[in-house]
């Protein structure tokens, strides 16, 4: 199982042929490619109208969702990653990416994103695994 970031699953939407694209059609065909719920957040408040909203909501769900742990040790895990990264001089631009890092250390999956941020959280979790593309 991989974890895929919001950027990708976007790209991948907007038929973008880009490395982390064609990774995911990989992960896709040899793979089971998985969501979490911020990533599904990220993803529908992107729909353009009701009936895009609803279409991606049924393409979504039918993949295997991540995160469905405890969320309090899940809000503390990405608090903790994020505060670790800025002890060390590194501000994620997002929060969202310290939970979607902390779902897949917590989950024990590598991770496939197209973000500096991924990588600067590794350096600060190295049990963060990022797929190359």
């Amino acid at each position: 199982m991989v974890l895929v970031d919001t950027a990708i699953w976007i790209d991948l939407l907007r038929a973008r042929d880009t490395p982390a694209v064609v990774r995911l059609r990989a992960v896709i065909d040899t793979e089971e490619a998985a969501l979490a719920p911020v990533i599904v957040q990220e993803i529908l408040q992107g729909a353009r109208d009701e009936g895009a909203f609803r279409k991606l909501a049924a393409e979504f769900g039918r993949l295997p969702m991540l995160g469905l742990g405890d969320p309090i040790a899940l809000a503390r895990s990405a608090a903790r990653l994020y505060a670790r990264a800025r002890w060390r001089g590194v501000t994620p631009r997002s929060p969202h990416d310290c939970l979607i890092a902390a779902i897949a250390v917590d989950e024990r999956v590598p991770l496939l994103a197209d973000d500096v941020d991924f990588e600067r959280l590794r350096e600060t979790e190295p049990r963060l695994v990022l797929l190359p593309h």
